[in-house]
C-alpha cells in the first residue's frame, strides 16, 4: 500500500497563503496532527518524506529512518510564494488552472509537478505492493499521485481538496494503481 500522509499545520497554510518551497515549522496544531496521523496510520515499512522540514517533522512520528526523496517537493510557486490566496491575480488564476504547464513566475507547472510525482510513484509500484509505504509530502505532489492512481491528466488537481495532516491510500493490484 502507498499510503500518502500530508504534513501537518503551519502558520503560512493557516494564514491561507501559498506555501511551496519556503520551510516554515509546523505549528503546535501541526505537532498534534503530525502525531495522530501516524497512529492513526500504525506500523508501517518505510517511510519517504520531502526535504522540506514540516514533512521531516510529520514523517519523523513514525518511528522509523526516513528516506528524503526530492520528486516528493511541493511545488514552487516562485514570485507567488507567501502569496495571500486572495492576492493572486484573479486572471492569471483562471489561466493557470485551466492551463497546468502554465507557472507562475519564477516557479514550476503543475505539469511539471505531475511528471516528477508520476516517476516516484512508479519507481514504488513494486515495494508498495508488497508492504506498507508511507510519504510524507505536500497539496501538490499528493494531487498529483492521485491523479496517476486514477489515470487522470494534471488539470484534474484542481478537483481536489486536500487538507493538513490528510491520508490518502492508493492500493496497487495487478491491473494497477486503486
Amino acid at each position: 500500500m502507498l499510503i500518502l500522509v500530508r504534513h501537518g499545520q503551519t502558520a503560512t497554510n493557516a494564514a491561507g497563503r501559498l506555501l511551496g518551497r519556503s520551510d516554515p515549522p509546523l505549528t503546535e496544531l501541526g505537532e498534534r496532527q503530525a502525531a495522530a496521523v501516524a497512529a492513526a496510520i500504525g506500523p508501517v515499512d518505510r517511510v519517504i518524506s520531502s526535504p522540506l522540514a514540516r514533512a521531516g517533522q510529520t514523517a519523523a512520528y513514525f518511528d522509523r529512518p526516513v528516506d528524503v526523496d526530492e520528486r516528493w517537493l511541493e511545488i514552487d510557486y516562485g514570485t507567488l510564494e507567501n502569496t495571500p490566496l486572495g492576492d493572486v491575480d484573479p486572471e492569471w488564476w483562471r489561466r493557470w488552472r485551466a492551463d497546468p504547464t502554465i507557472a507562475p513566475p519564477g516557479g514550476e507547472s503543475l505539469a511539471d509537478v505531475g511528471s516528477r510525482v508520476r516517476a516516484a510513484c512508479e519507481s514504488l509500484v513494486a515495494e508498495a505492493t508488497a508492504r506498507d509505504v508511507v510519504v510524507v509530502s505536500h497539496v501538490s505532489p499528493i494531487k498529483a499521485a492521485v491523479v496517476w492512481a486514477l489515470g487522470g491528466d494534471d488539470a484534474m488537481v484542481w478537483r481536489m481538496y486536500l487538507d493538513v495532516a490528510a491520508i490518502s491510500r492508493i492500493a496497487i493490484r495487478d491491473h494497477g494503481p486503486v
